[in-house]
């Protein structure tokens, strides 16, 4: 199978994080809908990325589509319980984490318009919701290990995904001082070669 993204992507780093701890053999195609030259188009109608493409030449995209998948096609290291309220409180974070990605995304390409075009009062609806989301994630977490409790899960994929790619382009949001029970949980996702070879860089 092929993943297509980019090494910026919080989306594309979590399905890449999600492989590496699955263990499973894939190729990677860098690939950008803001590339001039992007294909992305031509294997995602929506022209968004990740895009996993099956041996069957079948494409899946949408992060939460393409995780799920992965954590069923292969049966250890298992990321998601099986349906019931557990699984729900996965993919609650999940939804939570994507839609502090979906903020700092929407955020960061406003910042990159000219600045009299920029939309200051868009600015700050999505800077509020990044800031009341954290202090969610930080209240929910608590004191306990990891999201779930006392096992890693997609829960804690995705929020580190959603806490890196902050330190990656919102440096100045100080969450680590502000939540250190989120700093200390990224500590730990950091300390994991899926997350050490995912790193979002340019």
């Amino acid at each position: 199978m092929k993943l297509i993204g980019s090494l910026t992507s919080p989306y594309v780093r979590k399905a890449r994080v999600v492989l590496a701890e699955k263990k499973i053999d894939y190729e990677f195609s860098l690939d950008s809908p803001w590339m001039p030259e992007t294909q992305v188009g031509n294997v995602n109608p929506l022209g968004k990325i990740p895009v996993l493409v099956l041996d069957d030449n079948t494409s899946l995209f949408d992060s939460r589509v393409i995780v799920e998948y992965l954590d069923n096609v292969a049966p250890n290291n298992k990321l998601m319980p099986v349906p019931n309220r557990e699984r729900t409180e996965v993919k609650r974070w999940e939804a939570l984490a994507d839609g502090v990605c979906d903020a700092a995304a929407l955020t960061f390409l406003e910042k990159k318009r000219p600045a009299a075009q920029q939309g200051a009062e868009w600015i700050a609806r999505q800077e509020a919701k990044i800031g009341r989301s954290l202090e969610f994630m930080s209240e929910e977490l608590g004191d306990t290990t990891w999201c779930m409790g006392m096992h890693f899960s997609l829960a804690d994929v995705s929020v580190g995904c959603a806490l890196g790619y902050l330190a990656f382009r919102f440096p100045q949001i100080a969450w680590q001082e502000q939540h250190p029970n989120l700093a200390r949980l990224y500590g730990r996702l950091m300390a994991r070669p899926a997350f050490i070879e995912t790193v979002p860089h340019d």
